[in-house]
C-alpha cells in the first residue's frame, strides 16, 4: 500500500501551470530543503508549477529530517531493510507523480524530476522504469542505485544532467562518470554532465545555471 507523500508548492508566476518541476530531496532533509530553489529558478520558468514532496520515512540520522531509505553505514540499518525502503519508496514516489499529474492535467513529458543526493538516486531509479519518459532528470550529487539492472528494465529513456561537485565528501565524484556509463550502455543517448569545481555536496550557483538551461531547453521554453 503506497503512502500519501506530503508536498510543498509553489506555484507558476503566470498563474498557468505549463510544466512541473518536482524536487526530490536528499537523505535527512526535508522537501522545502529544495522548495526554496522555485524562487530564482521560477522567474525563467513563469509557467512552471515546482513541487517538493517529503520523503515518506522519519530518519533516524536527522530527527527532524526524512529519508527515501535507510542507509546502513549512516544509520545501522540492514541492506535487507534498505532494499525494502527503497522499493516502498519507488511505489509512493509513481503514485505520487501520477496523481500530480492528473490533477494538474499536465503529460510527463512536460514534467522534469530534478534530485539532490539520495532523492537523485531515486530519480534515476524510478524514472526510466515509468511507461511514459518525463522531460528530463536533472541528478545532483547522487549515483545510479543497481546500475547492473538498468539495461534489463529500462522502460523509457529520457534527457539527463549530471552534476556533481568535485569536493564531494558524501558521495564521491567519481559517481558521475559511473552513473553516465550505465546510463549509456543501458541505451540512454542524451546524458549531459557539469562538474562544480571546488564544490563539496551541494548546489554551486554553476550548477544551477546549467541546470536551469537544461529544464528550459527539455521543458520547449
Amino acid at each position: 500500500m503506497t503512502r500519501v507523500l506530503t508536498a510543498g508548492r509553489k506555484g507558476p508566476l503566470s498563474g498557468d501551470t505549463r510544466s512541473i518541476v518536482v524536487f526530490l530531496h536528499g537523505y535527512g532533509a526535508n522537501g522545502a530543503d529544495l522548495l526554496g530553489l522555485a524562487d530564482p529558478l521560477g522567474e525563467h520558468l513563469p509557467d512552471t508549477l515546482f513541487v517538493a514532496p517529503d520523503a515518506p520515512e522519519n530518519c533516524a540520522g536527522a530527527p527532524f529530517g526524512f529519508q527515501w531509505f535507510p542507509i546502513p553505514w549512516l544509520d545501522g540499518s540492514s541492506e535487507e531493510e534498505a532494499e525494502r525502503g527503497m522499493q516502498a519508496a519507488v511505489e509512493d514516489i509513481n503514485a505520487f507523480l501520477d496523481a500530480l499529474m492528473v490533477d494538474e492535467d499536465v503529460l510527463p513529458e512536460q514534467v522534469v524530476l530534478f534530485g539532490f543526493s539520495q532523492g537523485t538516486m531515486m530519480s534515476l531509479h524510478v524514472a526510466p522504469r515509468r511507461e511514459d519518459a518525463v522531460a528530463g532528470i536533472v541528478a545532483f550529487s547522487g549515483r545510479l542505485l543497481s546500475p547492473e539492472t538498468l539495461k534489463d528494465e529500462v522502460v523509457s529513456r529520457m534527457p539527463v544532467l549530471l552534476v556533481h561537485g568535485d569536493q564531494d565528501e558524501m558521495v564521491p565524484p567519481q559517481s558521475l562518470p559511473e552513473t553516465a556509463e550505465a546510463l549509456q550502455q543501458a541505451g540512454f543517448r542524451d546524458v549531459f554532465a557539469h562538474v562544480m569545481k571546488g564544490t563539496g555536496h551541494g548546489i554551486a550557483p554553476d550548477g544551477l545555471s546549467v541546470a536551469l538551461a537544461f529544464m528550459r531547453d527539455k521543458l520547449g521554453l
